[in-house]
């Protein structure tokens, strides 16, 4: 999977270097490359350790300044999911599914609802063009749940 979308997503990101005039490097090719092959949300230390295991060494910086460089170019979003929590997303991947959060561990589940997808891509609104969505359901898993009820007990 990740080849692929990688292959399909190069030439996008290559325009849009050339169209802000930044460089085309090596370093921003790899780790967008790696990105491709996460199935689903990565933060930075995730693609850090990554970026390691597959013996490819670069510093934080350079991850951070070449995430903000993805988002600017709409291939990659960004999840701010609880106030501790910041994580990265392919933005196709984002596209296809809502996140559920529970606010006592927090966990994320995933959902595919196309009543959700359906709505956002009919919904009209004036002087605004939506380009994708991220929904987000806050609320209490059922494992957490389930320990606040035999706490009671």
């Amino acid at each position: 999977m990740g080849t692929k979308l990688y292959t399909e997503m190069r030439e996008q990101f290559t325009e849009y270097l050339i169209g802000k005039q930044l460089r085309k490097t090596e370093e921003r090719y790899t780790i967008f490359e790696r990105i491709c092959h996460f199935p689903g949300h990565f933060d930075i230390t995730l693609l850090y350790q990554d970026l390691e295991e597959q013996n490819y060494h670069v510093s934080k910086a350079t991850l951070y300044n070449t995430i903000e460089v993805l988002i600017d170019a709409g291939l990659i979003v960004r999840h701010q999911l609880t106030s501790q929590s910041v994580q990265y997303e392919l933005r196709r991947l984002a596209e296809t599914h809502q996140h559920l959060i529970c606010t006592k561990c927090g966990a994320i589940r995933e959902i595919r609802n196309q009543i959700f997808k359906t709505f956002v891509k009919n919904m009209r609104v004036t002087r605004f063009t939506p380009e994708f969505h991220c929904l987000y359901i806050y609320g209490v898993c059922s494992k957490c749940k389930y320990k606040k009820q035999t706490v009671r007990k």
